[in-house]
């Protein structure tokens, strides 16, 4: 019988750890102790409630600066002013949750730390919603501040590009570059546990052979969190959301590529199926209810321009931290943490060229 040799698909699989420019060593490590996920202590949520307990005791003498509004709903904005030039006990009470908060964040560091093969990573990317605030920025700093008094040999930066277009910029590197030659732009997806996002994102190979100089052209967030959805509503307006966006760029004579790339939570199987870690979203999408994105939306888009859809999904920490890979050139090892609705995570390996 002769030699088989296995052709190279033009595509990763779904979920695939050999990506283009990097190898995926790790994503999606659900820690758990005694108390429940240890990433769970580094959310918005769990800043939100640090942020409770500290208003707590002023509310009991009436005198909570921040008034009857549920420390949940307060706007980022309305929190970064109190700390520019708002309340002093309004800002005391914001500088206490960051320090709790960051006392959180490098504890939860130090736990993946130990992790094999995370404890060799040399550069930390902070991202998700919670990085796109001055009050982010600081809790992260202070964090990187408490690894370094602990002799923790580890730089942590925050993401260089805006959390709400860093899951769609990072899109572009799931695929080869070649594949892209013929066309301007790709359709990405970024879901999370509070919003969708789905854009258009320029290549401007032009520019950039390497796709440096990619960036979002046009996308439309959708805060689902706040609606009471089921799992068909949430993909029913995905697909809208798609379907506007393939008309406008279609008006504006963008070529797109046939191809969406998708960015989701938790662990994604090479037949696009979620394993686990879809908690977050509305209604079941786990492997076990036999929900596929990838397939139902091929179904419902089944054409971009003139040519069939390709559907290519991935981890959103590990989409995200995508976006960071001009900026990660100088290291071998590096990870990201994407502080959100849960801690996304994700740890890559750069790939030397072939």
């Amino acid at each position: 019988m002769p030699d088989q040799i296995a052709a190279r698909p033009a595509l990763s699989a779904h979920g695939s750890a050999r990506l283009p420019d990097v190898e995926v060593e790790s994503y999606n490590v659900a820690l758990k102790d005694d108390e429940g996920f240890v990433g769970d202590r580094a959310s918005k949520a769990a800043f939100r409630n640090f942020l409770e307990q500290w208003r707590k005791p002023l509310r009991k003498i009436g005198l909570d600066p921040f008034g009857d509004e549920a420390s949940r709903a307060l706007p980022k904005k309305r929190l970064d002013e109190v700390l520019i030039g708002g309340d002093h006990e309004a800002a005391g009470i914001v500088q206490g949750a960051i320090e709790d908060f960051a006392q959180e964040l490098a504890l939860v560091t130090q736990r993946f730390l130990k992790l094999k093969g995370w404890k060799d990573m040399e550069r930390l990317v902070a991202g998700g919603g919670f990085s796109g605030s001055r009050v982010g920025e600081l809790a992260i700093g202070r964090a990187s501040v408490l690894l370094k008094a602990e002799n923790v040999r580890l730089e942590v930066t925050t993401i260089g590009r805006d959390p709400d277009q860093a899951g769609l910029i990072g899109a572009v590197r799931l695929a080869p570059v070649w594949m892209f030659e013929a066309h301007d732009a790709i359709l990405a997806v970024d879901i999370g546990g509070t919003n969708i996002r789905a854009g258009v994102v320029e290549l401007n190979l032009k520019r950039a052979a390497d796709l440096s100089k990619a960036k979002v052209w046009k996308f439309e967030l959708w805060r689902h969190g706040d609606e009471k959805l089921n799992r068909s509503d949430a993909v029913q307006g995905l697909i809208e959301m798609l379907e506007r966006l393939i008309k406008r760029a279609g008006k504006e004579g963008l070529r797109l590529a046939p191809l969406i790339v998708i960015g989701c939570p938790g662990t994604i199987e090479p037949d696009g199926a979620i394993a686990r870690g879809a908690q977050n979203l509305p209604g079941n999408w786990e492997k076990k209810s036999r929900f596929n994105l990838p397939q139902v939306l091929g179904e419902a888009l089944p054409k971009v321009g003139a040519h069939d859809t390709m559907i290519l999904m991935h981890n959103d920490a590990v989409v995200q931290g995508l976006s960071e890979l001009p900026r990660m050139r100088d290291v071998e090892q590096w990870g990201i943490f994407t502080i959100g609705t849960g801690l996304g995570n994700a740890l890559f390996s750069n790939r030397r060229p072939d």
